[in-house]
């Protein structure tokens, strides 16, 4: 299952650089699974060692984030992107939530890469084509966890209903279960991308590694205005 994604002209023009890594997978998922716990273990120790709080948002990947959201017209002290909210928890020794294997190995490259990365259960996604363009004012969003979050400002992925993933926080609608049997990955780069391609194969090698992925696709889109 294969979706055409577009960025609209408000996206080219606000973060003339951005791209995104695209994974498509069939996938099994399960609750736990003790020797990705493992993974993600060490990685939040390597975390605590190598930075401070304050340094968090100086990661690249993070920075760019933030950057694109000041372009875009949101605050990202008030509204972190995923990646720096991730990293936080780490650094401030609050334990990450145990959601379910797919989930957690996405936040593994997350807090790895500094990417913002959206995770979706391909067949709730509504119709073929996805777009990234620009939250608008009081458009409704149920963010996981999080109740109706205000994404006035925020990149937002669109399907045929509505917005299904910023890089805040992505929908309750299309979130990933026990029962996705079809994921969609999108990996938000808005800096060098010079660790891009390396942080997709790392998710394809997780997914195949926890998720006993097959029929994995992958793509990079580009803004063209780059």
């Amino acid at each position: 299952m294969k979706f055409e994604i577009c960025i609209s002209p408000k996206i080219r023009e606000a973060c003339p650089t951005f791209r995104a890594g695209i994974i498509y997978a069939d996938v099994t998922n399960n609750d736990y699974n003790d020797l990705l716990w493992n993974e993600i273990a060490k990685e939040c120790e390597f975390l605590k060692q190598s930075y401070t709080i304050e340094q968090i948002n100086k990661r690249p990947n993070i920075l760019a984030t933030r950057n694109a959201y000041k372009k875009t017209g949101k605050d990202p002290n008030r509204y972190r992107p995923s990646a720096e909210s991730l990293t936080r928890r780490i650094i401030r020794n609050i334990d990450l939530y145990r959601i379910n294997t797919l989930v957690d190995l996405i936040n593994l490259v997350s807090l790895r890469s500094g990417y913002s990365i959206g995770g979706f259960d391909a067949e709730k996604i509504s119709g073929n084509k996805l777009t990234l363009g620009i939250g608008e004012v009081e458009e409704i969003f149920h963010g996981i966890g999080r109740g109706i979050l205000n994404i006035e400002g925020l990149p937002v992925y669109r399907d045929a209903i509505g917005g299904i993933g910023t890089p805040t926080s992505d929908e309750e609608r299309t979130k990933i279960g026990l029962n996705t049997k079809k994921i969609l990955v999108i990996i938000n780069s808005h800096g060098t991308h010079e660790d891009l391609s390396d942080t997709i194969i790392y998710t394809e090698y997780l997914l195949k590694k926890f998720a006993e992925a097959n029929n994995i696709k992958h793509q990079i889109i580009k803004n063209s205005f780059e």
